[in-house]
Formats: C-alpha cells, structure tokens, sequence
C-alpha cells in the first residue's frame, strides 16, 4: 500500500508530464513545413529511443521477468508507435485545441472501460464526481473553439480529425494500462517505460526515415524536432512513467485533462487563437475535476486483490 507522499509524489509527476505534453501543438505550428506523420515519429520515435537508452542496465537486468509479460510488451509498444501518428493528424486536421481535446479527453474514459473489462475494477464515487465536470470542460472547450478550426480545415477534415483523436485517446489509455501491468508484474518503472517506449520508437523509425526530410530543411524545423523529442516525450514520459508506478493508469489519464488546458492557453498567448467564454468555462471545469480526482481518498479504484500485490 503505497503512503499519502509516495501517492502525492505520482500525481505531482503526472501534472509535470501533462503540463510539458499540452506544449507540442503549439511547438507543432512552428515548423508548418512538418507533416503530422514526421512530427509524431520524430517526437515519440526519437523521445522513446532515449528512454530505451537510459533505461538499458536495467532492461538487461530484468529481461527475462519483461520476456516473461511480452504480451504487455508488444501491446504497449503498438499502441505507442501509433499514438503520435494519429494524434498529430487529429491536431493537423481538427485544430490544435479541438485536436488535443478529443485526444486528451477521451483517454480516461477508454482506459476505466480498458481496467474494467481486462482488471475486474469497478470505478468509485469520487472517479464519477471528477469525470463529471471534466468530461463537460471538454466539451466546452471543443465547442469553443472547433466551429472556427472546423472552418478553416473543411468539414470532411474535421470529422476525420475527430475520429483520429478518438483513436489517440484509445491507444494512449492502451500503452498506459499495459506499461502499469508491467509494473505490476515487478518490472521496474524505468525499465517498463525503456521497454514499451524504447519498442514503439523501434516501430517508428521506418515513418521517420520516410517523412522526416524537412527536419533537415532549416535550423527552425531541426529545433522543433529536437525540442519534441527531448522535453515533451523524454522527460515528459519519464515524469509520466515516475507517476504511473504509484497511481492507477486511470487515474493518471484523467489528470492529463490538464494538457488541453495548456495547450489552449498557449494557444491563446502564444498562436493568437482566441478563446471565448464557454472556453474559460471548460478550462474551470476540468480545475474543478483535477481537484476531485486527486483529492485524498481511501480507494480511487476498486480490483481484484491479486492485481494489487
């Protein structure tokens, strides 16, 4: 049972993560000559081999225990390869906050339903309070800002934007739970993130090679690609990573609500998108959700015993 600091330090960790994650799309629009299929290989590919690197004593030292859930391993490096993918398309398409929204959003729903159906768990009062307003700031945020994106990328876009979010939230909800489930079989953090992550960049190399041409183009395209890499996916999932061995995969997926927060901010000071009131409502109300979720409590999910061990 893992004590009120360890706890406190695992969301603090997540927050840390959500925060450097909800900057991409705004670093994305720095470097428009990049296709969403070079940013996301580049930015997870690369990040992923760097977690691979600095994780490798230990992923020597455990190899035969991560042999031994490569199911987990092979699942969660599948999800990883294609989550950058669709999740920079769905920005490409859909727009930069209703991109992330949909993406960001979505995935603490889908990773309940994928601990529901593969744990046994069942989602507590507390869970449903705090999913409540988040669910219902995303929406606004959506509607806030979509009619205009919507607009500007053409409807057919849009809705394939939309579609695309959805299957970045599922596939990043996927690699989380099969990451923690490495965990939870006694695969160090480090090496269960080197290996899920430092795999999925494996699978993401042949996109690279094939997309990331432009990164060569100019010294503003490299510094994009460098920056993705290095601070939002290394040490971002290294803070990710950090947290998920102490809270819940679904607990650590709804505090990441906190990156469309971000990146509709930044959007606003830095892009010059304009945010209107129903979009302010949709930042408070995912606060207000923060703040029930990670709210001290005896139980944030019920399981099966034999999974806590």
């Amino acid at each position: 049972m893992l004590s009120s600091g360890q706890r406190l330090g695992g969301i603090t960790g997540v927050l840390v993560a959500a925060i450097l994650w909800g900057t991409t799309g705004t670093a994305a629009t720095f470097a428009p000559e990049l296709s969403p299929l070079a940013i996301g290989a580049v930015a997870m590919g690369i990040g992923g081999l760097l977690q691979g690197l600095i994780a490798a004593g230990t992923l020597l030292r455990q190899r035969r225990l991560i042999a031994a859930q490569w199911h987990f391993l092979v699942t969660g490096a599948l999800a990883v390869a294609v989550y950058p993918l669709a999740f920079y398309a769905s920005m490409r398409y859909a727009g930069v906050t209703t991109g992330t929204v949909i993406s960001i959003g979505s995935a603490p729903l889908l990773s309940a339903l994928i601990e529901y159906r593969f744990d046994g768990g069942r989602l507590t009062k507390q869970w449903l309070c705090g999913a409540v307003p988040g669910i219902a700031g995303m929406i606004l945020l959506c509607l806030a800002q979509s009619s205009g994106e919507a607009e500007a990328a053409g409807n057919e876009h849009a809705l394939s934007g939309i579609a695309l979010g959805l299957l970045a939230g599922f596939t990043y909800a996927f690699y989380s739970w099969s990451a923690r489930r490495l965990m939870q079989a006694g695969v160090a953090s480090g090496a269960a993130m080197g290996a899920t992550f430092g795999a999925g960049g494996i699978l993401l190399m042949p996109v690279l090679f094939m997309t990331g041409a432009p990164l060569l183009a100019s010294w503003n395209t490299a510094a994009v690609g460098i920056y993705m890499a290095l601070i939002p996916m290394f040490v971002g999932y290294l803070c990710y990573g950090y947290g998920l061995a102490r809270i819940p995969a679904s607990m650590a997926t709804t505090i990441t609500l906190l990156e469309p927060v971000i990146a509709a901010l930044l959007a606003v000071l830095l892009v010059g998108e304009r945010l209107p009131f129903a979009g302010w409502a949709g930042v408070s109300l995912i606060v207000v959700c923060l703040g029930i979720i990670t709210a001290p409590a005896k139980k944030h999910l019920l399981k099966d015993p034999r999974l806590l061990s």
